[in-house]
C-alpha cells in the first residue's frame, strides 16, 4: 500500500487538484463548511481548546479554520540570547550539520543546499558547514510559521516545482522531495549569521501567505 500511495503521487495532476481543493476550501458553504470542519477535527484529533475560536461555526471557510488563531499565551516564546525558538507546531523530522553542502532528507536520501535554495551557488556557500532542521506540519497542527529569532529579511525567492505530499512516507521514498516541491525561500540576516526559512508547499496545501511585521 505504501508503494501505491507514493506511486499515485507521480500520476495525479498535483497542481490541478490543489487549485480545485483550494477553491472549495475558500468557499463559504454555510452548514456544509461547518460539517467538513467538524469531520476534519474528529478525523485528525485537532485540539480546539487551544484555538481562539473553538466553535467550528465561527469559521466561514475551511481555509479560515486551517490557519486558525490560538488563544493568547498558548505558545510561550522561549527566552535567552542563545536560544532559538521553535517556529511552528511541527515535528522535527531531521536535523544536523550541512556536510559537503548536503542535507539529510531521510535514510538513503539527501539533497543539496544549492538545490533547496533555488540553484544559487553563492547563496548556498553562505550556509556551508552550517546547521539545518526539517519541520513537518501535520494536518492537525496550527498552520502558522513564526520567526525563531530576531532577524532582518534580506531576500525572498520563489521556486516553482512539484506538489508532492511532504509526510514522512513520501520523504522516505521521493528523491529530492524538498528541493523539487514548490517553495518560498526567505533569507534573513541575524546576529549569528545568515538564516534561511524555506516554506515548502505540498499536495492540496499549495498556498503560502507571507506577512512581515516591522519592529
Amino acid at each position: 500500500m505504501d508503494k501505491i500511495k507514493v506511486g499515485l503521487q507521480y500520476w495525479i495532476p498535483q497542481h490541478g487538484l490543489t487549485r480545485l481543493v483550494g477553491k472549495l476550501a475558500s468557499a463559504k458553504a454555510g452548514g456544509l463548511t461547518t460539517a467538513i470542519i467538524r469531520w476534519f477535527i474528529k478525523q485528525y484529533n485537532v485540539n480546539m481548546d487551544e484555538a481562539l475560536h473553538s466553535d467550528p461555526k465561527h469559521f466561514k471557510t475551511f481555509n479560515e479554520f486551517f490557519v486558525r488563531e490560538l488563544k493568547p499565551g498558548m505558545r510561550p516564546i522561549a527566552e535567552g540570547e542563545s536560544v532559538i525558538a521553535h517556529p511552528a507546531d511541527a515535528c522535527v523530522s531531521q536535523f544536523g550539520p550541512i556536510t559537503d553542502g548536503k542535507l539529510i532528507q531521510a535514510k538513503n536520501h539527501d539533497y543539496t543546499a544549492q538545490e533547496l535554495l533555488g540553484g544559487n551557488p553563492e547563496l548556498a556557500a553562505e550556509f556551508a558547514e552550517g546547521e539545518f532542521a526539517t519541520l513537518y506540519l501535520s494536518p492537525r497542527d496550527y498552520h502558522r510559521v513564526h520567526m525563531p529569532c530576531d532577524g532582518t529579511l534580506r531576500q525572498m525567492i520563489y521556486v516553482p516545482g512539484d506538489l508532492f505530499s511532504v509526510n514522512p512516507l513520501t520523504a522516505e521514498n521521493v528523491p529530492n522531495l524538498f528541493a523539487r516541491n514548490e517553495r518560498v525561500v526567505c533569507i534573513f540576516d541575524t546576529e549569528f549569521g545568515p538564516m534561511a526559512q524555506v516554506l515548502v508547499g505540498a499536495t492540496i496545501v499549495g498556498a503560502i501567505e507571507l506577512i512581515w511585521r516591522v519592529r
